[in-house]
């Protein structure tokens, strides 16, 4: 279990968590979400005791082993297989102790420990977890450091889901795997036998991957139940009930404040104003259920629109050296308006045909129809680095724009979705996510016919990735997309082509198809159907035993209000006969005695109503959202 109690963090003077407080019990699953900079990352450093609290702790049992993906990737001379291997410190350490222990009852144990912990399975387990990360048998047996940094980042991701930590801590994980490490990792995840705490902006992974959301909201903490969908509807329908009951505790606190204001002098009402007075001062003001937008993408149309197709290619093959092509034999058609997705692996000619397309790599063999005038434009990742890191996003621009007036250069940043204050910072300050918009808008400035995206998601949040969806939908242009992200994909493409065995061809299926391809899971309806009824089930079974236990509460509230209502008719009635101005003359008694009376009814009745909102408001907090 991890208990998180009262924590506050700070870096750099920014308060990051403010008195935030959760509880995971033990084979918890939860994905961690929240914009950019809200504080994800400072969290994990914390639980893992990088980082001291302000205020508060974070608890958990002391046998407890916490595992995350190591931020130095493996270079070593090593086998990949024998870096996972050495992940568990356990079986490592017994099987160097074996090999000199001399006491016969020592090694006894040993053996017998070995066999707890499946030693013995122990290479097969690494092997399945490498395959599943994109390592051939081939690649397994290789020295670390003859692969990228990308690729040593998924043997230290490897190494740390090997070693089955009771507290998994996983920062972003997709971001160095593609789409069919992605569909593996979260088939692994959601089978995983111990606690989970995932961080990321992949909307996939976290409806499938795990069964809790934790949202990082205003310096907060707070737990929903189910997957992404799950919290982003309930979310929206707390929010709207929030807001409404704004609206009605504002209509309440106006009526109040009326009567106040209108008999606050009158002595006859002065005890009722009173008593009204101090249940506006007690309200507890509800907030306004506002949400932060997210800057919209906007890419320019093409100057002139190209005659369809815009691409044609027969029996083409291209690689980068002659006679050695990596994609070979291709009859392909690409139109002005296709909205096309690239699966495959890496490694398998993804970003091959990505400079084919855009005509940076020469065909080997073959031939390639490109429409006149056509303009292509691509958007990679690695192309970040060529940003100036001391220019800002203007000084970017008016390389571009030399002759246009300053108002003109910042309105077409503006574009880019960048604030005026990022405009001027230097791009080596600026986040990920901006450093991506950034280049987004500067590989698109020129409104190109066709727009290729490799992996156009790493750096941005799950509201940027929506509206990226929407930009590109609304863009007229034609696009080639790879990506990792199944939602953006699912969002934004029509067609499915996938890149393996050396060629590119139309995939005939959908994306549901392509995960049970990679991962042999099915994800048929009738699947879903099941899940969302059991999940609704749970629904149920949770608000009615809330009801049950509550009910003693609900009782009196409905017994409060009931003498509420019974006082309110005796006051009518009561201020009914003192209207009378014949009763003064006709049983002066009686008037005052009815003028007590009245006293004491309204004093009763501002009573109950003080117990009525207390009671209201303890019953709407046990509720929940």
């Amino acid at each position: 279990m991890l208990i998180i109690n009262d924590l506050s963090l700070r870096i750099a003077g920014r308060l990051l968590l403010d008195h935030a407080s959760l509880t995971l019990p033990a084979g918890t699953k939860a994905g961690l979400v929240g914009r950019n900079g809200t504080g994800k990352t400072t969290l994990f450093r914390a639980i893992t005791g990088e980082l001291a609290s302000e205020t508060g702790s974070i608890s958990y049992p002391k046998s407890t082993r916490i595992g995350q993906v190591a931020q130095e990737a493996p270079g070593t001379e090593e086998p990949l297989i024998d870096i996972v291997l050495k992940a568990d410190l356990e079986r490592a350490a017994l099987l160097k102790e074996v090999e000199t222990a001399t006491d016969a009852n020592r090694i006894g144990e040993i053996h017998a420990r070995l066999g707890d912990i499946d030693a013995h399975s122990a290479e097969a387990r690494a092997a399945t977890i490498l395959a599943g990360l994109g390592f051939d048998d081939e690649a397994q047996r290789r020295p670390a450091s003859s692969f990228s940094g990308g690729w040593r980042m998924r043997v230290a991701l490897a190494a740390v889901l090997f070693s089955q930590p009771d507290l998994l801590l996983l920062d972003e994980p997709t971001n160095y795997l593609d789409l069919e490490g992605t569909l593996w990792l979260e088939t692994y995840v959601a089978k995983y036998p111990h606690t989970v705490l995932l961080i990321s902006h992949d909307r996939d992974l976290l409806n499938r991957a795990v069964d809790n959301i934790v949202h990082l909201d205003d310096r907060k903490l707070t737990l929903w139940r189910g997957g992404y969908d799950q919290f982003e509807r309930q979310r929206a329908e707390k929010l709207e009930l929030q807001e409404k009951g704004r609206v009605k505790q504002e209509a309440r606190r106006k009526h109040l404040q009326s009567f106040v204001d209108r008999f606050r002098a009158k002595a006859s009402k002065a005890r009722q104003a009173q008593s009204r007075l101090k249940m506006l001062e007690r309200m507890e003001t509800i907030a306004s259920a506002s949400q932060d937008s997210v800057a919209p993408f906007s890419f320019p149309e093409p100057a002139k629109t190209a005659a369809s197709p815009i691409i044609a290619m027969e029996k083409v093959s291209v690689g980068y050296a002659p006679g050695a092509p990596i994609l070979r034999g291709m009859n392909l058609r690409i139109d002005a308006d296709d909205r096309i997705a690239l699966l495959g692996a890496n490694g398998n000619g993804k970003s091959t045909f990505a400079k084919l397309l855009s005509q940076r790599l020469p065909l080997d063999s073959g031939a390639m129809t490109v429409a006149p005038g056509l303009k292509t434009s691509i958007f990679a990742q690695h192309q970040m680095d060529d940003l100036r890191p001391e220019e800002n996003a203007i000084e970017h621009v008016r390389r571009m724009m030399p002759d246009a007036p300053e108002a003109k250069v910042r309105a077409r940043v503006a574009q880019f979705g960048l604030s005026t204050e990022k405009m001027m910072t230097p791009a080596k300050d600026l986040s990920g996510g901006e450093k991506a918009r950034l280049l987004m808008g500067l590989a698109a400035f020129d409104g190109p016919n066709l727009f290729i995206l490799d992996e156009p998601t790493n750096h941005l949040d799950i509201d940027s990735r929506e509206a990226l969806a929407m930009a590109l939908n609304d863009f007229p242009g034609a696009v080639i997309l790879i990506s990792h992200d199944r939602h953006l994909i699912e969002a934004t493409a029509d067609r499915l082509w996938l890149v393996k065995d050396g060629s590119v061809k139309p995939f005939d299926g959908d994306m549901d198809d392509y995960r049970t391809e990679v991962t042999g899971v099915s994800a048929n309806a009738k699947e879903k159907r099941e899940a969302d009824k059991a999940s609704k089930a749970d629904k149920r079974r949770e608000a009615a035993a809330k009801r049950q236990a509550l009910e003693p509460l609900a009782r009196e509230i409905k017994a409060t209000e009931g003498l509420m209502e019974r006082l309110r008719k005796r006051l009518n009635a009561i201020e009914d006969q003192l209207a009378d101005p014949k009763l003064y003359e006709r049983d002066p008694r009686a008037a005052t005695q009815l003028g007590k009376e009245r006293a004491d009814a309204t004093s009763q009745l501002a009573s109950q109503e003080d117990r009525w909102l207390t009671l209201s408001g303890e019953y709407e907090e046990a509720m929940g959202p």
